[in-house]
């Protein structure tokens, strides 16, 4: 996959993709390129830090947790390449959001329409858990995506350690909500904030298995963040 480094958020991508920050996240990913799962056997893992889906024109933004180890971090494209990223994008494309409802490969097509994708984290954790000081040590990448999404209203906060990345980007620039906003689903966070934070539950299996997230709720969530966005996509 080639990154045009050819505007500031163009560039900012090709910076995150070079990035070897975490030791430990770094050893994980190129392992698990290395061994891979056998439905994967033959094929090369991206295996890097994985970069924002979507361009600074958005006006809603999706925080997730960090990439799946053999979806993102196999395909090189976020949620893309197993079944959390095609629970995320058919619930994009109901809402208005994206092209197609399935994201499998980087060169299925799929196009974004007024959104944008990022992860807290950008490499493939252990167990999908990474450590504070790892969430830490991305944060940067996502404070300077904020500063670049100049139309962006609405960050989509994709479980709880996304709601608190936000939050704590947000008190970094002076906004500091007393008592702090806790996160549920569908909790909608306006007043205070720089930008309208709404909480989902992540659409990992471990969720929509159990029926604790279901397509309807999902879509709930982002045809909000169409409406409190202004409109457009989903609306």
């Amino acid at each position: 996959m080639e990154l045009a480094v050819t505007d500031p958020w163009d560039r900012l991508q090709a910076q995150v993709v070079a990035c070897r920050r975490c030791s430990r996240l770094v050893a994980w990913r190129e392992r698990v390129g290395r061994e891979r799962k056998a439905a994967h056997r033959d094929e090369t893992y991206w295996a890097r830090p994985v970069p924002a889906l979507g361009d600074a024109g958005a006006r809603v933004l999706v925080l997730g947790l960090a990439p799946g180890a053999h979806g993102a971090n196999r395909t090189g494209r976020m949620f893309t390449g197993d079944a959390c990223s095609d629970w995320l994008m058919a619930s994009l494309h109901r809402t208005g959001f994206a092209s197609h409802g399935t994201s499998q490969r980087p060169d299925d097509g799929l196009e974004l329409t007024d959104l944008a994708v990022t992860g807290a984290v950008r490499c493939a954790p252990p167990g999908n858990k990474p450590t504070p000081s790892e969430i830490a040590a991305c944060a940067p990448y996502f404070h300077r995506e904020l500063a670049l999404l100049p139309r962006l209203a609405v960050v989509v906060a994709l479980g709880g350690v996304a709601w608190l990345a936000y939050l704590r980007w947000a008190a970094g620039q002076g906004v500091t909500l007393r008592p702090r906003p806790r996160f549920g689903h569908g909790v909608v966070v306006g007043a205070g904030l720089p930008h309208t934070l709404i909480g989902s539950y992540h659409p990992s299996q471990l969720n929509t298995r159990t029926g604790r997230l279901t397509e309807a709720m999902t879509d709930a969530v982002f045809r909000d963040a169409a409406r409190l966005a202004g409109g457009g996509a989903g609306g």
